[in-house]
């Protein structure tokens, strides 16, 4: 099969989870929280990991389906689910977490130069976990469309026994 076989007009729409794939695999790589003038990357963390592998995952499954021209919407769909739990609550828990161990650092600190405490260095969310949340809810949409199904064709079912 060559490369036309990719481009034909029932697997064009593939190419969404495919760019929302590798969208999510670089998330894992960008900035996730931001910590006075700090930027966290997502990479180190396991949550960093298990996105990264989900995006790969997602990127996979997307190119196979366009390859092979196989319907892979029920593995998307789960990738985008669990991907979108990931993001969610890093969005929710991450910058939270790295405001109060930069607290507990700046304490330490405080401590050891016998100096008075100042305040907490504010943790903002980075570009990584937007653009996550976006990639995950991109392959989520694109998942439930097997759900969403629209009849070929209308038709009525005629009653034998109708004499009208």
């Amino acid at each position: 099969m060559g490369l036309g076989g990719v481009f034909r007009p029932g697997m064009r729409g593939y190419f969404i989870p495919l760019v929302a794939g590798v969208a999510l695999l670089i998330s894992a790589f960008l900035p996730w929280v931001i910590v006075g003038d700090v930027s966290l990357n997502g990479v180190p963390d396991v949550a960093a990991l298990w996105v990264a592998g989900l995006g790969a995952l997602a990127a996979v499954l997307a190119a196979l389906s366009l390859i092979t021209r196989r319907n892979s919407r029920h593995p998307l769909l789960i990738v985008g689910l669990v991907s979108l739990g990931i993001m969610f609550l890093s969005w929710r828990i991450m910058p939270q977490t790295a405001g109060e161990r930069a607290l507990t650092v700046s304490q330490a600190f405080a401590i050891v130069e016998n100096r008075p405490v100042g305040a907490a260095p504010v943790a903002f969310v980075g570009s990584g976990i937007y653009v996550g949340l976006i990639a995950s809810a991109v392959l989520v949409c694109f998942g439930l469309t097997i759900v969403i199904k629209r009849a070929s064709t209308a038709y009525v079912i005629a009653d034998p026994d109708d004499d009208v």
